[in-house]
């Protein structure tokens, strides 16, 4: 009688563990935890073995919550979006000359890379090892459109150097054919003179 006591009182204190876990905090511990091994193996090498480890759930829970390994993947990738336009959302450069303002948005976006770690590596591997399946799915159009406006208002207002900010930005959407021989010649034209930009000593430095 006595064990049959013990048992029932060890099911009461885990049903009320499995009672008190708090939905949300449980979605973001394994968003946390699915990102981290996304970032190390991309979306085809990652298990959901690991993910359940390292939060203390059970595969069970994370197919309720998210679905598929595929669908948490996705959610991963719409966090991450979500966070980052937070981030970009706060900042306002509309009153900012171009060059201060593109200082602001690269700080903004340095000191991001360096709050998120994994976020780098999970983009990395998405356009590397999933072709950019789910690359909308990041958002990247909205820090990107940002930044090319300052850019573009910087060339406008003749703070900057001429550049085509609009097409450079083009040549990083996933579909577009980087292959062709056009986008081969306009991204080596960039480059170099990215780079010559860079390195060589200006007139006003000199003096």
């Amino acid at each position: 009688m006595e064990l049959v006591v013990k048992s029932s009182a060890r099911g009461r204190r885990s049903s009320t563990a499995r009672t008190a876990r708090n939905p949300e905090a449980t979605k973001t511990q394994i968003l946390d935890a699915a990102e981290e091994e996304f970032a190390r193996y991309g979306l085809a090498g990652a298990r959901t073995e690991p993910i359940a480890a390292n939060t203390g759930v059970t595969k069970a829970m994370i197919h309720y919550y998210f679905g598929t390994k595929e669908e948490l993947y996705q959610a991963v990738l719409k966090r991450q979006a979500a966070l980052f336009h937070s981030a970009v959302e706060q900042i306002d450069v509309s009153d900012l000359s171009p060059e201060a303002a593109l200082k602001k948005f690269l700080r903004l976006a340095v000191d991001y890379e360096n709050t998120q770690p994994y976020h780098g590596k999970v983009l990395l591997h998405e356009a590397m090892t999933n072709e950019g399946k789910y690359f909308k799915l990041t958002g990247w159009e909205v820090p990107f459109g940002l930044g090319a406006a300052v850019l573009q208002r910087g060339v406008d207002e003749g703070c900057f150097r001429p550049l085509d900010a609009a097409n450079n930005l083009k040549q990083l959407e996933p579909l577009s054919d980087w292959q062709s021989p056009e986008a081969i010649e306009n991204y080596a034209d960039s480059a170099i003179a990215f780079i010559l930009a860079g390195v060589l000593k200006h007139p006003e430095a000199s003096s």
